[in-house]
């Protein structure tokens, strides 16, 4: 085939498997069959391998995947992602619509839709195509997962159509429907792996996979809700959706209007009893004010907006009978009481297993084996038993007893005052908490050596040759290779078996290596130190500077850095006098992991903020909220959250709380841009 004729039929099939896309998948209404579909897409697909230069960023192809994205990059959301206010008392609707009557005083239209339960994305489209997709995150910024939301068939590459802005985002929820959720898990247990708690769990894992044509094989989809721009073309949000459906976004078929508080309530009570038949998961309904110039006449508060809220339906709830109860050990020691229950319907799922929380939980429901219980999963990975049928109750049955002694490793238990936990002391020879603390250490927010999840520490641990974090740095190809377990899958108890293979072998030594360059707040998060997490150890880092100006902090100098108590100080202290623990300090230097900040992460740049409190708030244009917060502490100032008389500035960005304004201006505290907060730490 000739180039020019190549082209035209490329343009020509695009444009034939986009309409077929737009029938499927957003219409569900397709006008073929799948075999002829995957005719014209292999066809295409064979096209734009021959001749390359005609293959288009918004192609059909795109949605098959097979980028890989190594990190994914923090962009900042030009308009913030918020939170919706939450409630599921009837009541708080009454207090909303009283609310938004007294405050617009004119006739009032709402719009009823679902609240999806899966993950938020925000989507870019420049010109008709899609440019960027970005998750919810901490609602300021989000992660660039674009690469992999090109893989969802119900988004739209290249949108229909006309009238659509030149510049927009649209907002939505990406989703695992139930049949690409049970598909899911079957491969999962057939492989020998930990299947998914939940279809939002599965959610949220895929969007962030490295390998966009793995995300392509489990088939997520998504909703659209809300369109973001300066000049909206549009007078009322429910016509927006109406127009993003014709351009060929997949809008909800449930959005409705409603003129009173009676028509909110009969859609709540309609869906709250028919979301069982949905093939996705929804929690709730969301209420918003239809009109946007009553929306910006309502306006914000500094989380969510005023014109809109979410009612959430109560956890589903099933009784069923408590058949024995195991005592699990965690990475910290804590031991956790898990029932084992009478498999029961419950929320869509069958429910096997409950949490009981601690002894007092225990004591308090008075639950013994044998009773029937209630069962209520909410938004819990496990479902929790929330009450005892006392009229079912066997004759002869016995209190339950919190063991003394540990039930992996048989270390008397210990508990300290005024907590409700009990722990095992032994963590040095404790198996699920050695498990649990490398498992805890490879994490990607930790040390990040992805290529050793998904139970490859257990196979590790089981034979022998890892008992700490500095095992890792020693292993060698030739102890991995060939490596295997064999698991049981939960459906049908059939045999699973894992095994380390060539590619396995070399992707987690590669992970390794990768490791010793991860930066040292990180490490320190990755050590595991009871009450030290994340935002501890950053903060214990930045201070510092290095594990060995750490180790010889006293009590009184750990106190005084930010945030950090007497409860986290003798903790730390304790770790830190501990003689293994030095010994494991000290392999991991040898390794190369890094224990001290080098360059550009030294501990501060200068003290030209010394005793000067801010607070942060709205958006900035060269800096993430995040990065302006750690500037402030670069320069020897200190963050704090809320504004009061001891605050020397509020640092204002757009969009900022308008609360924090008011308060600041009562009290006097000044108020500065980021361009003077900038010359405030200029050389």
């Amino acid at each position: 085939m000739e180039p020019g004729q190549a082209r035209l039929r490329i343009e020509e099939l695009s444009e034939e498997i986009r309409r077929h896309n737009y029938q499927y998948y957003v219409l569900s209404r397709p006008l073929i069959s799948d075999y002829q579909f995957d005719l014209k897409l292999g066809e295409l697909s064979a096209l734009e391998n021959e001749f390359p230069d005609f293959r288009f960023p918004d192609s059909p192809t795109q949605h098959i995947g097979g980028g890989i994205t190594k990190e994914f990059r923090q962009v900042i959301h030009k308009y913030p992602m918020l939170s919706l206010g939450n409630t599921y008392s009837e009541q708080d609707i009454r207090d909303f619509e009283d609310r938004i009557h007294k405050l617009i005083g004119e006739e009032i239209e709402y719009v009823c839709e679902l609240k999806f339960d899966g993950v938020a994305i925000g989507l870019t489209y420049l010109e008709g195509r899609l440019v960027q997709a970005v998750t919810r995150g901490d609602g300021v910024q989000g992660d660039d997962v674009t690469t992999n939301v090109k893989t969802i068939r119900s988004i739209p590459l290249k949108l229909r159509g006309q009238g659509y802005p030149v510049l927009f985002e649209i907002r939505g929820e990406i989703i695992l429907p139930h049949s690409s959720f049970n598909a899911l898990n079957l491969q999962k247990e057939e492989e020998g792996e930990e299947p998914f708690a939940n279809p939002r769990n599965a959610a949220s894992g895929s969007i962030k996979m490295q390998d966009s044509a793995e995300v392509a094989k489990r088939k997520l989809d998504c909703f659209l809700y809300s369109i973001q721009c300066r000049d909206i073309p549009f007078g009322s949000h429910y016509e927006s959706l109406q127009a993003a459906r014709n351009w060929g976004f997949r809008i909800s078929d449930y959005v409705v209007r409603c003129k009173t508080i009676d028509d909110i309530f009969d859609y709540i009570s309609t869906w709250d009893h028919a979301r069982k038949e949905l093939p996705f998961d929804i929690d709730g309904v969301v209420i918003k004010v239809n009109s946007f110039a009553q929306q910006e006449q309502l306006g914000y508060t500094a989380k969510s907006p005023r014109w809109a809220i979410a009612y959430k339906f109560k956890a589903e709830e099933a009784s069923t009978v408590l058949v024995s109860v195991d005592f699990q050990v965690g990475r910290t020691g804590t031991v956790t009481p898990v029932a084992n229950l009478r498999p029961v319907q419950l929320a869509g799922t069958v429910v096997k297993r409950a949490t009981l929380h601690n002894a007092d939980v225990i004591a308090g429901l008075d639950v013994r084996t044998g009773d029937t219980v209630f069962v209520e999963k909410g938004g819990e990975i496990i479902p929790k038993i929330t009450g005892v049928d006392l009229s079912l109750r066997p004759p002869g049955s016995l209190p339950l007893r919190f063991p003394q002694n540990c039930p992996e490793c048989g270390s008397a238990l210990t508990r300290k005052e005024g907590e409700s936990a009990w722990f095992c002391p032994n963590e040095t020879v404790c198996p699920p908490q050695i498990k649990g603390k490398l498992e805890h250490f490879i994490s990607r927010r930790a040390m990040n050596i992805d290529s050793l999840g998904e139970g490859k520490i257990e196979i590790l641990f089981d034979n022998g040759l890892v008992s700490s974090p500095a095992d890792l740095y020693e292993l060698t190809y030739e102890q991995l290779l060939g490596l295997e377990k064999t698991y049981k899958g939960e459906s049908d108890k059939k045999d699973r078996v894992v095994k380390f293979r060539e590619k396995t072998v070399a992707n987690i030594l590669k992970g390794i290596a990768a490791s010793r360059s991860i930066p040292f707040d990180r490490v320190l998060f990755a050590l595991g130190i009871r009450y030290v997490g994340e935002t501890v150890a950053k903060k214990l880092a930045r201070h510092f500077g290095s594990f060995d100006k750490l180790r010889m902090a006293g009590p009184g100098e750990l106190t005084d850095v930010e945030e950090i108590g007497d409860k986290i100080a003798q903790s730390l202290r304790l770790w830190l006098d501990t003689p293994k623990n030095s010994t494991l300090i000290e392999k991991l230097r040898m390794y190369g992991v890094q224990l001290a900040f080098t360059g550009q992460e030294s501990a501060r740049k200068s003290s030209k903020l010394e005793g000067l409190t801010f607070v942060v708030s709205g958006v900035f244009d060269k800096f993430s909220r995040d990065e302006i917060k750690q500037a402030v502490e670069d320069h020897g100032g200190k963050n704090i959250s809320a504004v009061s008389s001891r605050t020397s500035y509020l640092l204002a960005g757009q969009n900022m709380g308008p609360e924090k304004r008011r308060k600041a201006e009562s009290l006097g505290v000044k108020i500065i841009s980021e361009e003077e907060f900038l010359k405030m730490t200029e050389s």
